[in-house]
């Protein structure tokens, strides 16, 4: 049996297994940690893997490795995580893979259409796979849409108080900056972000549920 054959077949294992597992309602923090750092793991080496494939150095495409991410970042996706910095690595993650995904797809039309010119040059390749800025990142995963409806809320009330609403990704990044903050006041409760208008002025305010 060949190395490839064993891969393959090793993955599908895998796949049927992430498959087949039922999604528990809750889990604790410590197993979301390890779930979010084994895909950060598998997003690192899939875009290496996809590097080696697109310069001719591994003949296969990865796509039973990307199938499987994919896998792993719907289940979560689909499960309640109530730690709000941990959702917001999630997010971040789940953002990264789809902004790549668009970037391989377009290279992979590229091959078929025998329009592509494989690139060898280690700084045109850390180029060429930075990740989009996430202005033109596609819209963000329904774990996260919490942060869309806190963005539509913000707008409206800097419009009612004839304010430039800041970008997108300025709001993503504050969050980002203070989910520690967030978690050494509220620890694991889970919270809601709401906007409120003070002196004028429209604020975030974090609060615990219920």
């Amino acid at each position: 049996m060949s190395n490839r054959t064993q891969k393959l077949k090793r993955l599908n294992a895998l796949e049927l297994d992430l498959r087949r597992r039922e999604l528990p309602g809750m889990v604790g923090r410590s197993e979301v940690e390890a779930e979010l750092q084994q895909i950060e793991k598998e997003l690192r080496e899939l875009v290496t893997a996809y590097e080696q494939y697109f310069i001719g150095a591994d003949r296969f495409e990865p796509a039973k490795e990307r199938q499987i991410l994919t896998l792993r970042l719907r289940r979560m996706v689909n499960l309640y995580i109530p730690q709000t910095d941990l959702r917001f690595r999630l997010q971040g993650l789940a953002s990264r893979l789809q902004s790549f995904v668009a970037y391989w797809d377009r290279i992979l039309r590229l091959i078929e259409e025998g329009r592509y010119v494989r690139q060898h040059s280690h700084m045109q390749l850390g180029e060429r796979f930075r990740p989009r800025e996430p202005a033109d990142e596609p819209p963000l995963p329904a774990a996260v849409e919490p942060i869309a409806r806190v963005y539509r809320e913000l707008v409206e009330a800097c419009e009612n108080c004839r304010i430039k609403p800041p970008g997108r990704e300025q709001l993503e990044e504050f969050l980002r900056r203070q989910a520690g903050t967030i978690r050494e006041r509220f620890g694991d409760r889970p919270v809601d972000l709401v906007v409120v208008v003070e002196g004028g002025k429209p604020k975030l305010r974090v609060r615990a549920k219920g």
